[in-house]
């Protein structure tokens, strides 16, 4: 288990990486990534709309800048979603993203609260099920309580905590490793879409129902802490083993298609901190997460 001091220094760590004002998290504008084979001409892609309607951490003009344009060097249509889902809105839409969504902006402590009503998880649900595609993105807490009624909706149950590694060691997944599970999505169309390694920074884990497949899964170097405030996690905080949790998983439900993923970072490409240390895609460990981002977003697209 960390110790007090070991637990400082990540929440340094953390906090300089994760910071909650623009000042300390920027998107890395210079950020690009080479789409060897798009899968569409420019401009002609299906069009991905990026919720931006719930409090969201994450959005095009900021933090998932870099999203956005890695997917449009692909060939897809971006485009920030500004309604709260109803029947009517999401039969406007083929492919969603819900990045980081919260209930209000001082959602950093428990109880947890949806930030999603009844009438939105059912409207959410049933899109899918009809054939709908589903990226659903929630970092470490608070962000899987507030999609917690989604994720439980499709068979998901999410842990409103912090997966943190042992050792402040960078958090590797690699197919030699085990962490990073070979299927459809890590495979991608041809061998250079081949995913073996990718980076992330500081999430959640979840329990996936049978009927998924795994992408990327927690190791016994993880803990996860179940805080009662965002980042206040010290020697005497709940904490659960890692065993049969997981933080990348894929499924096909009804006619549709879902991705869940417990980190939101590695697919932003930011600049941290005074220092302006490179944060997500940008990161020099993180090479082939703009290509795991691009595989998730073909399987969504039906092109795997």
């Amino acid at each position: 288990m960390f110790t007090l001091k070991q637990h400082s220094l990540i929440l340094l760590v953390c906090i300089l990486v994760q910071g909650s004002t623009s000042a300390q998290q920027v998107a890395d504008s210079a950020f690009t990534f080479p789409v060897k084979t798009p899968a569409y001409a420019a401009g002609t892609g299906t069009r991905i709309v990026l919720d931006e309607a719930h409090y969201n951490f994450h959005t095009l003009g900021g933090r998932y800048f870099s999203f956005g344009k890695v997917l449009e060097a692909d060939g897809y249509v971006l485009q920030p979603g500004t309604h709260k889902f109803s029947d009517a809105y999401l039969d406007t839409l083929r492919l969603l993203v819900i990045a980081n969504a919260l209930a209000d902006t001082g959602a950093w402590r428990l109880p947890a609260r949806s930030g999603f009503t009844k009438e939105e998880v059912k409207a959410l649900h049933d899109w899918v099920q009809q054939g709908g595609s589903l990226f659903l993105i929630a970092d470490h807490m608070p962000f899987p309580g507030v999609v917690s009624d989604i994720a439980r909706s499709f068979g998901f149950n999410m842990i409103n905590g912090f997966a943190l590694k042992r050792g402040n060691s960078p958090e590797m997944y690699s197919r030699s490793r085990g962490n990073l599970l070979s299927n459809a999505i890590t495979k991608g169309r041809w061998p250079e879409e081949q995913v073996d390694s990718v980076l992330l920074i500081t999430g959640q884990a979840f329990i996936a129902p049978q009927a998924a497949g795994i992408l990327t899964r927690l190791d016994t170097s993880y803990r996860v802490y179940l805080p009662q405030i965002a980042w206040e996690i010290t020697d005497t905080t709940a904490c659960m083993e890692p065993e049969g949790l997981v933080n990348g998983a894929c499924m096909e439900y009804g006619r549709g298609r879902i991705v869940m993923m417990g980190e939101a970072a590695m697919f932003s490409a930011q600049l941290a901190g005074a220092s302006r240390n490179k944060m997500g895609m940008n990161h020099p460990s993180a090479k082939q997460n703009a290509q795991l981002l691009l595989n998730i977003v073909h399987w969504l697209d039906r092109k795997l």
